[in-house]
């Protein structure tokens, strides 16, 4: 349309070629910046839409929170240093309770206690630090071996780290990795296998060192040699501390303490492997149904 016009002009004589062509030179320079003023603003407020969005999680407030006047007690939890086994078909509790004792989200009625202390009078930092949790799929961070077995202590040594890593059965792949312990795992540690990432994860445990142990028992996706390495290295783990360990294999517990059979969120058996097979219960349903498959 301007071109249209503008020759009409030229052709009237009201304008020359070269005011023309200089016009139009300018609108060309001039949609440029006009056309990146309009990208900003389009990228501004989708920028706002989205900060809209993080700023209301960051204001959200926890549900699980410090009571007021929560205190340390003295020293470290301790547990009554059993290793304890909890077993039962899905949806009985075990993750729940689990849950329940890392302070995910307190217990509306009655009372969780470890050492006496109610559990929601302690700083919940200073619960958690009592407490490592091994999941069935751990949780690696987009870093280094190093990095994501340091995370349970930021300022140990590399002697340490190796240290720990030999324990939990993990340094012998590790120096077999590209870079050793400088190899990237990737996202959620997409570049190990299942019995790698959790042998790992026991390194972390490990190094943190903390008086009480929840094992997410992982073994049904993995070869038995794998799995004899991990339950060494979990052996290695619940050494002198207290143990809870949500089993998917009965025949894996021969060796615990107690065993606590839930269903439906209740305790329905409690007992060592051999006193409960003697019994008609879930416990023994269980374990038959599992040699039946």
């Amino acid at each position: 349309i301007i071109l249209w016009f503008g020759t009409g002009e030229v052709m009237a004589g009201t304008l020359t070629v070269g005011e023309l062509v200089a016009f139009l030179s300018y609108l060309a320079l001039f949609y440029v910046p006009v056309n990146q003023i309009h990208s900003v603003n389009h990228m501004l407020q989708h920028a706002l839409a989205a900060g809209e969005r993080v700023f209301e999680i960051i204001d959200t407030q926890p549900e699980v929170a410090d009571r007021p006047g929560a205190v340390e007690p003295a020293g470290r939890l301790r547990g009554a240093g059993e290793r304890i086994a909890l077993v039962g078909p899905s949806g009985a509790g075990k993750s729940t309770l689990i849950k329940l004792m890392m302070r995910f989200y307190d217990v509306t009625d009655g009372e969780l206690r470890i050492d006496g202390h109610d559990l929601r009078d302690l700083p919940l930092a200073y619960v958690r630090s009592q407490i490592a949790l091994v999941q069935q799929e751990p949780f690696l961070f987009n870093g280094t071996v190093r990095e994501n077995i340091a995370y349970g202590d930021l300022a140990a040594s590399q002697a340490r780290i190796e240290e720990v890593a030999t324990a939990a059965r993990a340094h012998e792949f590790i120096i077999e990795l590209p870079e050793k312990y400088d190899t990237w795992v990737g996202e959620r540690g997409v570049k190990l296998s299942v019995g790698q990432k959790q042998r790992i994860s026991i390194a972390r445990a490990l190094l943190k060192d903390p008086p009480i142990i929840i094992f997410d028992e992982a073994t049904s996706n993995i070869d038995t040699e794998t799995e004899v390495k991990i339950r060494e290295a979990l052996a290695e783990l619940t050494r002198n501390r207290t143990t809870f360990i949500i089993a998917h294999r009965l025949s894996t517990l021969r060796h615990v303490d107690r065993i606590f059979v839930l269903d439906q969120g209740r305790l329905v058996e409690e007992g060592t492997h051999e006193a409960l097979l003697a019994r008609s219960g879930l416990y023994r349903t269980l374990y038959e149904a599992q040699f039946q498959l």
